[in-house]
C-alpha cells in the first residue's frame, strides 16, 4: 500500500466514527466520456483579480480562464488546460490589493495580457461563468468584446444554496462545506474550485450544482423601474427588494427589482396600487443570460 492509499484509509477511519470530518485538497478532475450522442457544450470559467471594485476607474491585473465541457444535464465531464496572465496596472497595486489578491507589483512588472489572445481563447465557450458574474463580465466587458456576446451565469448569485443546506456563498466556505480545500486568492485556483463544485451533487437535492445553475441561467427575467416613486415611500420598496441605481448612465436614477415572469404581473400591480396608487406604465426589460450582470442594463 503507498503512503497515500494509507492516509486516504486513515481518513475514511477517522469519518466512520462519525467524530471526525476530513477536508481534502482539491485534486484535478479525472475526464469522463460522455455516453454515445450525448450533446456536449463547452463552458468557460473566469475569475478575474483588480485594483479595486470599479470598473470604469480600476484595472484587471489578473485573468484566469478555464474551459470545461459538460452536458445539458449539468454533467461535468472535463477540465481543459486553462489560461492566466498576470497585467501591469497603470498605477502601482495599493498594499490594501497585495494583501487581499497576493499579486505584487514585482510580480506584474513588465507583464501584459493580449486582448486578441483573450478573444481567441474564450471564443468557442458556450456559456460564461464567473463566481460573482455582476463583478467579473463588468470588467472583461471592458476588456475584451468578446464577451460582450456571450451568455453568463453566475455560481454565486443563481444557485440556491441555502436551500441546498449552505449557510454562506463564498467560495472558500462552499469548498470546505463541500469537502475540500484548496490555495485561495489566485484566479486559476478559484476557476477550478468553481468548476469542482459545479461538478458535485447538491446535498439535498441530489442535482448538480452545474445542472441548477443551467436552469437559472435559461430563465428570462424581468428588471422594473420604480421611476419617479414618492420619496416617502423609499423604505417600503427597499423592503420589498428593490435596489437603487445612482450611476450617471442611460438607466434611470431609480429604484429597481428584478423579478422571474411568472412576478412581473405581480409586481407592476404592486407599484401601481401601493406606490404610484394610479394606473402607470413603469419601464420594463427583459433580461437573459446574454445581457444579465452586464452595464447594459
Amino acid at each position: 500500500m503507498t503512503s497515500s492509499d494509507h492516509l486516504e484509509t486513515l481518513a475514511q477511519t477517522l469519518e466512520a466514527t462519525g467524530d471526525y470530518r476530513i477536508i481534502r485538497r482539491l485534486k484535478p478532475r479525472p475526464r469522463a466520456s460522455p455516453p454515445p450522442g450525448t450533446p456536449v457544450r463547452l463552458g468557460l470559467l473566469v475569475d478575474v483579480e483588480t485594483t479595486g471594485l470599479d470598473p470604469q476607474r480600476d484595472e484587471i491585473i489578473e485573468l484566469a480562464m478555464t474551459p470545461f465541457s459538460y452536458g445539458l444535464d449539468g454533467t461535468v465531464f472535463s477540465v481543459e488546460e486553462g489560461f492566466q496572465r498576470l497585467r501591469q496596472p497603470s498605477e502601482p497595486i495599493t498594499p490594501e490589493i497585495t494583501a487581499i489578491t497576493r499579486i505584487t507589483n514585482e510580480m506584474v512588472a513588465g507583464q501584459v495580457i493580449d486582448p486578441a489572445e483573450v478573444a481567441r481563447f474564450a471564443a468557442p465557450a458556450s456559456l460564461v461563468i464567473a463566481h460573482n458574474a455582476a463583478f467579473d463580465r463588468r470588467f472583461l466587458e471592458r476588456f475584451s468584446d468578446a464577451f460582450t456576446t456571450k451568455p453568463w451565469a453566475c455560481s454565486l448569485s443563481q444557485i440556491d444554496w441555502a436551500a441546498e443546506g449552505f449557510e454562506g456563498v463564498k467560495l472558500a466556505y462552499l469548498a470546505q462545506a463541500g469537502g475540500f480545500f484548496y490555495d485561495r486568492h489566485r484566479a486559476m485556483h478559484d476557476c477550478l474550485a468553481t468548476i469542482e463544485l459545479l461538478a458535485m451533487r447538491l446535498p439535498r437535492s441530489g442535482v448538480t450544482g452545474l445542472s441548477r445553475l443551467l436552469d437559472s441561467a435559461r430563465a428570462v427575467s424581468w428588471r422594473i423601474w420604480a421611476e419617479n416613486s414618492p420619496f416617502d415611500l423609499k423604505d417600503v420598496l427597499k423592503a420589498r427588494g428593490y435596489r437603487w441605481n445612482g450611476d450617471s448612465g442611460p438607466q434611470p436614477r431609480a429604484w429597481y427589482i428584478d423579478v422571474s415572469e411568472a412576478q412581473r404581473e405581480a409586481e407592476l400591480r404592486f407599484l401601481r396600487m401601493e406606490i404610484y396608487r394610479h394606473e402607470i406604465d413603469p419601464p420594463v426589460r427583459r433580461i437573459d443570460a446574454y445581457d444579465r450582470f452586464s452595464d447594459r442594463i
